[in-house]
């Protein structure tokens, strides 16, 4: 079994309230946690209204599969987010 916990840094310009974040961040939590090989956490950033971290553990059989979920997770956030995705890191465990 191969372990990936991939952090994001979300840039929210304009962003003036912490309801106004969740709102524009849009169920995170809900939509990559239904996932049985993924885990998902709000891991910084918390009350600050311009920006958001996201940490996501996956664990899949192989690094390629890994690879590919962690790859998936960043394409969708780029797609769907209303924010701009500043960092994405990599941790092989």
């Amino acid at each position: 079994m191969d372990i990936a916990v991939l952090t994001i840094k979300i840039a929210l310009p304009g962003c003036r309230s912490l309801k106004e974040k969740r709102q524009r961040m849009g169920g995170l939590h809900e939509r990559f946690g239904r996932h049985p090989s993924i885990a998902v956490c709000e891991s910084g950033d918390r009350d600050r209204h311009e920006a958001s971290e996201w940490s996501f553990v996956v664990a899949a059989a192989s690094s390629r599969e890994v690879a590919s979920l962690c790859s998936d997770i960043e394409d969708k956030l780029q797609r769907t987010v209303d924010g701009r995705v500043m960092e994405a890191t990599r941790e092989y465990l």
